[in-house]
This record gives structure tokens, sequence and C-alpha cells, in this order.
């Protein structure tokens, strides 16, 4: 009986590996995010389809340090709304060099269709997504770098 029981906690430690490895490591699908002042940020990935499209729809409250990071394949001028979404945010476009090319600032919820669309004033890879305010209180503006690394995928 005693030889049985490594074996099964063996067992359900490959399982277990097996199961995070094909979800994905929770630690993934968040990065810091390094500001111009020194600060930093933590942010939420979204980058599947569908996790672009849920973005922080239906969030009741985000901490003042933390955001949502979009990323897509390629450069383009996504356009984005606060269809469901509960909370005012800051959205912050970055190109590939990651300099901030695009700012909306206090973006209101939205309360009845059809809701606005917001979008960039040229192409970006990334979307930042932080409560309102943000960033003014970090001081970002057009032309600011901010520093990330992504997970490998």
């Amino acid at each position: 009986m005693k030889r049985g029981i490594p074996a099964m906690v063996l067992l359900l430690v490959i399982l277990g590996g097996r199961l995070a490895a094909q979800s994905g490591r929770p630690d993934d699908k968040f990065i810091k995010i390094y500001l111009p002042s020194g600060s930093s940020v933590t942010a939420e990935l979204a980058v599947t389809d569908a996790e672009r499209a849920r973005g922080l729809m239906f969030r009741e409250r985000l901490l003042p340090d933390q955001g949502m990071l979009f990323v897509f394949e390629r450069e383009s001028a996504a356009a984005f709304w606060m269809k469901n979404t509960l909370i005012p945010l800051d959205m912050l476009w970055l190109d590939r060099d990651r300099l901030i090319v695009h700012v909306e600032r206090n973006v209101p919820p939205c309360k009845s269709d059809p809701c606005p669309s917001y979008g960039p004033s040229r192409p970006g890879l990334y979307v930042l997504e932080l409560p309102a305010g943000a960033a003014d209180r970090f001081g970002l503006k057009t032309g600011d770098r901010l520093d990330f690394a992504l997970p490998r995928r």
C-alpha cells in the first residue's frame, strides 16, 4: 500500500503540470509596464480575439496601478468603445517601438447604444487601458516610451 502512494503523487504532479502547460501559467497573463516617471503598473494581457473583445467589460473597479494591455498582431488604427464597461478609463495607443502615439483621457462608460468609438490618430500595435486620470497622474503623453517584456507564446 505504501508503494502506491508515491506513484499516485507522481501521477498527479505530471497531470497537473500538463494541465498548467495547456492553460498557460497565471503569471503569463500579467506583466509590469515601466513608465518614464520610474513608476510601474501591472497590466493584464489581452492577446486573443476573445480577450481583446471582452477587455475590461463588467469590471467594477481597477486599482490605480493596474491596467490591461491589448496586444495586436500588426499595427492598425484599432478603435475601442466602452460598451458594458463600468469604469472610466484612459486609453493609450503605442506603436511597435512602444512609443505612445495617441491618448484618450477620461473616457466615460457607455450608458446607451450606440456607443461612441475612440481611435488613434496614428496606427498602434498595443493599447494600454488604465483607470481614468492615470495618464495625468503618471505624466504620460504622446511620444513617451513605455518599457515591458511580453511572455513567449
